[in-house]
């Protein structure tokens, strides 16, 4: 089998599992949490590093931002042998009661983007596999952490979600809006796949906070601060699973 073209690895370069955040720069902080760290390709937006928690090989994959080219990643990923995904990201939460700095760990993903319309009809749900949702929730309630479990919605148009979106969002009970997680549920379970994803919030749509607002950096100190814990959960579960 050739490299795949965007990843550029091939089968057997790879863990069976790979933590998919957005940023590239997030790659190496989730490393930093392991051992035995190794640069496997990075091209465009796709860094790869291979590394082991507690003794579990896994695979770090940036997908980049929304879900056209977090779908290019799984396709790939999946090409070459990984068989579960677990997003590792940021959200905007679209409760009042969700503050900055909390956890979102997605049980479903509402499909306000246009990728996996290319896949199947929006009526068909986006949602995780229940071994890796249980996995990231006992991995909180392991750690006397506390993650908001909800529905999310994943959206393309970062700077169109209006007041009106928002309002629709927050009266369907969604818990906050990101923008790779449908992708990510919807390739994984099309192909008979795992997938999760825990998410840190970086604002809050509805009180009108956004990240970037309070600081020179793109997060809030506390998401910041936040976004290691929640690498800290996905990694604990993906030893148990």
């Amino acid at each position: 089998m050739a490299k795949q073209p965007h990843l550029l690895v091939e089968e057997g370069e790879l863990a069976d599992v790979a933590l998919v955040p957005g940023d590239p720069g997030r790659v190496d902080r989730i490393a930093d949490h392991c051992a035995d760290a190794e640069t496997v390709a990075h091209n465009r937006e796709y860094k790869l590093v291979n590394a082991t928690y507690e003794g579990r090989p896994v695979t770090v994959c940036s997908t980049g931002i929304g879900a056209p080219s977090t779908a290019i990643a799984v396709e790939e990923l999946a090409t070459v042998g990984v068989e579960r995904f677990v997003r590792v990201g940021t959200c905007g939460a679209l409760q009042a009661d969700i503050e900055v700095g909390d956890m979102v760990v997605a049980n479903g993903a509402a499909k306000d983007e246009g990728t996996t319309k290319r896949y199947e009809g929006a009526e068909v749900p986006a949602v995780p596999d229940y071994e890796t949702l249980a996995a990231l929730v006992e991995a909180a309630e392991a750690n006397d952490e506390t993650v908001r479990v909800g529905p999310v919605a994943t959206d393309d148009a970062f700077y169109a979600e209006t007041d009106e979106y928002v309002a629709d969002w927050e009266a369907a009970g969604l818990a906050a809006v990101e923008m790779e997680a449908a992708a990510i549920f919807t390739l994984a379970r099309r192909k008979g796949l795992a997938a999760g994803a825990i998410c840190t919030v970086d604002g809050n749509l509805v009180t009108g906070t956004q990240k970037g607002e309070t600081d020179e950096d793109e997060l809030p100190e506390k998401a910041k601060n936040n976004v290691g814990r929640a690498i800290e959960l996905a990694l604990d579960a993906v030893v148990t699973l």
